[in-house]
């Protein structure tokens, strides 16, 4: 299956572990080296109608996908997991 990033882009991502509804595919995470897609990153929410900035980005990699339908992802990431992604460190979440 092949698709565009605006296809891609505004689908729903849930994940099958427990249903819950993580956002909204954003952006994509590329391998500059090979220009394979390693990631779907999902924007945080804004707080406060955006005046106190908003919460940590979720980056969710390609690995952890396991259906990409016409409206929804399907990723499969246990919340603890989701939690860390969800932290910006200087080290790469998926080494």
């Amino acid at each position: 299956m092949k698709c565009t990033f605006s296809e891609l882009r505004d689908l729903e991502v849930i994940n099958v572990e427990d249903g819950s509804r993580i956002g909204y595919v954003d952006d994509l995470e590329i391998d500059c080296d090979t220009g394979a897609v390693t990631s779907i990153i999902i924007c945080g929410r804004a707080r406060l109608l955006g005046l106190m900035g908003r919460e940590e980005d979720i980056v969710i990699g390609i690995s952890d996908i396991k259906k990409i339908g016409e409206d929804t992802v399907l990723v499969s990431v246990n919340n603890k997991r989701l939690c860390k992604m969800s932290k910006k460190d200087d080290e790469s979440l998926f080494d």
